[in-house]
């Protein structure tokens, strides 16, 4: 089995590989990113193209694959929507409609949490039915939502193509540190201060909750469903759901109780003055995630996370203080900013 990896050196990439290239079934691994990595994985080869308009045509490349699985992803510049779009939208339209070019026979294409519309109000866990557009003030969200209705689209169209789509958490690994750093704090996040007892408090923003997932996890549901004859959406998540108590208790902080309008116009005034790159509707999006439900990855895929959400925020926290990362231009801990993937 031939498998193409699109955004195959960021968070999610470089376990995704991993995990298929150990998997006896998968005989080729080709992992595809806009630079080639100093990264070495055993049974991966790698192949530089960007899936941008404007660039190569990327059905010979998926030529004889049997599943793609695309990953890649722009969150920089958040004050550029314009970019991210062109990227994270068009650049996903070229290889959906490349793969049906190419024949290939299986797409597992990587949504989100992010897609989901805000939650219900009494607060309990979804499944894969809950409505998919999104939050419109971030454009995160409106990216991921945006590509669900293009799916349905596509799924009508090409009948003979197994369509997966992955809705996973928040991920987190060490090798993330620094990617995650910078893509949501910015340079100012004294990293080498977030060890246990060193922080005094941290701001827990009223309504802030969340669920997290280890990436190797999330790698494992990537590689069961390009190998399992299945279809459709899948969420991803560990338990617990966490809050910023949780996270306090990892660092040995107290928290201080901060309103979510101030907690948001301290991050837009920041994010006006380029002092962090994370947008404040991306705070607002957070605030009205829906809590998802795990069972039809448990039941179709055989999937059960191997780590708990606080294990893979801990293991997050540990990177963050020994500036983890990886050779490749997304995790590298010197990387300017290669705006790849960081929560799928």
């Amino acid at each position: 089995m031939k498998v193409v990896v699109t955004g195959a050196t960021g968070n999610a990439g470089t376990a995704v590989v991993r995990a298929l290239a150990a998997d006896p079934a998968v005989t080729d691994v080709l992992g595809v990113a806009r630079r080639l990595p100093e990264l070495r994985v055993p049974g991966v080869r790698w192949a530089a193209a960007d899936v941008d308009p404007g660039h190569e045509d990327l059905t010979a490349l998926f030529g004889g694959a049997d599943a793609v699985v695309h990953l890649a992803w722009k969150f920089q510049p958040t004050h550029d929507p314009v970019a991210t779009w062109r990227t994270n939208v068009l650049g996903s339209v070229r290889v959906f409609e490349a793969c049906a070019r190419a024949g290939v026979p299986a797409l597992v294409h990587a949504s989100s949490v992010g897609a989901y519309s805000p939650g219900p109000a009494d607060g309990r866990p979804v499944d894969e039915s809950w409505p998919t557009h999104g939050w419109p003030g971030a454009a995160y969200t409106r990216e991921k939502a945006y590509l669900e209705r293009y799916l349905d689209g596509f799924e009508a169209a090409h009948p003979g193509i197994r369509l997966v789509r992955m809705r996973p958490a928040f991920l987190f690994k060490e090798e993330s540190a620094s990617e995650q750093r910078r893509i949501f704090a910015g340079p100012l996040l004294p990293w080498r201060l977030i060890r246990p007892g060193l922080l005094p408090a941290l701001p827990a923003v009223r309504g802030l909750r969340f669920q997290a997932l280890h990436t190797d996890d999330a790698a494992e549901a990537y590689r069961a469903a390009v190998v399992r004859p299945v279809h459709g959406p899948f969420n991803l998540v560990a338990d617990p759901v966490l809050d910023t108590a949780a996270i306090a208790a990892l660092l040995h902080a107290r928290t201080v109780p901060l309103p979510a309008g101030a907690a948001r116009a301290a991050l837009a005034a920041a994010w006006r003055m380029h002092l962090v790159p994370a947008a404040p509707g991306l705070l607002d999006a957070v605030l009205r995630l829906p809590l998802l439900d795990a069972g039809r990855a448990r039941d179709a895929l055989g999937w059960v996370p191997g780590a708990t959400a606080t294990e893979a925020v801990a293991e997050f926290l540990e990177g963050l203080r020994r500036g983890a990362g990886a050779a490749t231009a997304p995790l590298h801990p010197a990387s300017a900013g290669a705006g790849g993937s960081a929560v799928r």
